[in-house]
């Protein structure tokens, strides 16, 4: 089985090089994909046609190009042996730009806010945004969420034009709905199809998971485009394909309107997105566990274990409570729960529904920080992006006692710096890291340079980044 994502332009397996710029993409085709026709045509007046609302949304969806700085090196000038017998010195890394394309969705014309994934403009250095009316805009990243697949883009331009989002909870399996986005580099592309699924997940293309998923081809470059119903009304985000032989089989995923504009809207007010702890083990209630609860449903969730200190402590959750709704959202399964964790965020204060000894409770939920969580460096500090990290936890005293460092790019900047995975950071800029927001607290009080202090193969040491 393949996964095939849409951020880029290119042939599959065959890399292209024209004037220094590589293109990706992969060659997705599908000769029995075609639009879905009306029930009945008139004998007389105007055909059934999407024209007039294409025309309407169309100048919402955007193709856009993104270009990245990569370093490419000589790997026989890597080879020590090869320098010292050639006498050759080593070689500094040259750079190289390359170029990829995708789409993206304006949803705030008048603040200039465009949605797109967030693979589309992964470590770009310059984001161009093209109008379907010709204008070719400079963009600006006002955030990612890269467990969801979702960034914003900012623009400053007079007369956009935007999408109004759908109540994706009330999609059903079986409306029509259209792909609109920039496949293979070419201008918009318009493809048909229906729901074919809803709640989609455990596919393993994203941290949180629940896809709409729809047999209306999505190709190459459509990734960060809109999957419309036939009002031209936002149902979600085309992200990715499944795509076993290499072709396009009719089975493509969207992340849903509602999580879109939740995380939007997170990103446009904090620049990122911060996820509540939650604090609790789940499991599936099955027949055999309803049975031994003595409740009447089959579905819902069973809570395992509740972990100290957590707002689900706090609300007075406890192993063996069956939660059936968190929010607005029933839960029937696990991947509903994780669905609903997507779009909650620190602070927002969440009413849960559970069955506790054959007695329907509510419990009101505070999400606090998730001091456990690992988190990208970018999103504690720009200046580390390409860095990931976690807290380190002494197996002693069970307490944080600094932040492990558990990858770092060997392309990005903090690994010319010096840092490496496996580093534990017990300090910056002079004063003691704990844990990771007590690290973006202390990078945030200095914006000159971030100086840390490591530990490394049972030694100190110190890594400056500017």
């Amino acid at each position: 089985m393949k996964w095939i994502f849409k951020g880029q332009n290119s042939r599959r397996i065959v890399l292209c090089g024209l004037m220094g710029v590589v293109v990706c993409s992969t060659i997705l085709t599908n000769p029995k994909s075609h639009a879905v026709l009306p029930v009945s045509i008139p004998e007389q007046g105007p055909l059934p046609s999407l024209a007039d609302m294409l025309d309407r949304v169309n100048p919402a969806v955007v193709n856009i190009a993104t270009y990245t700085t990569v370093k490419v090196r000589n790997p026989l000038l890597e080879d020590p042996f090869f320098r010292r017998f050639f006498d050759v010195p080593r070689a500094v890394p040259r750079s190289r730009r390359t170029q990829s394309a995708g789409s993206g969705v304006v949803v705030d014309a008048d603040q200039g806010f465009i949605v797109t994934n967030s693979h589309v403009v992964e470590r770009a250095d310059e984001i161009t945004v093209h109008l379907a009316d010709g204008r070719a805009l400079q963009a600006k990243l006002v955030g990612q969420d890269p467990q969801v697949d979702l960034a914003v883009l900012k623009v400053e331009a007079q007369a956009l034009t935007q999408l109004e989002f759908a109540e994706s909870s009330q999609v059903r399996v079986g409306d029509f709905v259209v792909a609109i986005g920039n496949p293979f580099g070419l201008n918009q592309t318009v493809t048909s199809g229906i729901v074919s699924a809803l709640g989609r997940s455990g596919l393993g293309i994203e941290g949180y998971e629940d896809f709409v998923q729809t047999d209306a081809p999505i190709n190459p470059g459509n990734s960060g485009g809109a999957l419309v119903d036939l009002h031209g009304r936002l149902v979600g985000i085309n992200t990715a394909i499944l795509a076993p032989t290499g072709s396009n089989v009719g089975i493509g995923f969207a992340i849903p309107a509602n999580m879109v504009s939740a995380i939007m809207r997170e990103l446009i007010d904090k620049g990122e997105v911060r996820r509540g702890l939650i604090g609790i083990t789940v499991q599936a209630l099955n027949p055999e566990l309803a049975q031994a609860f003595d409740v009447a449903q089959s579905d819902g969730i069973v809570v395992v274990d509740v972990e100290p200190n957590s707002a689900a402590a706090a609300a007075g959750l406890v192993p063996g409570d069956i939660i059936s709704k968190v929010g607005e959202r029933n839960i029937k399964k696990i991947s509903d729960f994780h669905s609903q964790a997507a779009v909650m965020f620190i602070g927002d204060e969440v009413e849960v529904n559970i069955i506790r000894e054959g007695r329907q409770r509510t419990v009101s939920l505070e999400l606090t920080e998730n001091n456990q969580q690992k988190v990208s460096g970018r999103r504690i500090d720009p200046r580390l992006a390409g860095a990931e990290f976690e807290n380190f936890w002494n197996p002693d005293d069970g307490q944080s006692s600094g932040v492990l460092t558990t990858y770092v790019d060997p392309q990005g900047k903090s690994y010319a710096y010096g840092l490496r995975a496996g580093d534990i950071v017990v300090g910056a800029n002079g004063r003691t890291v704990r844990d990771i927001p007590n690290f973006r607290e202390v990078l945030g009080l200095d914006s000159r340079q971030i100086r840390l202090r490591v530990y490394r193969n049972g030694r100190f040491g110190y890594v400056v980044l500017r």
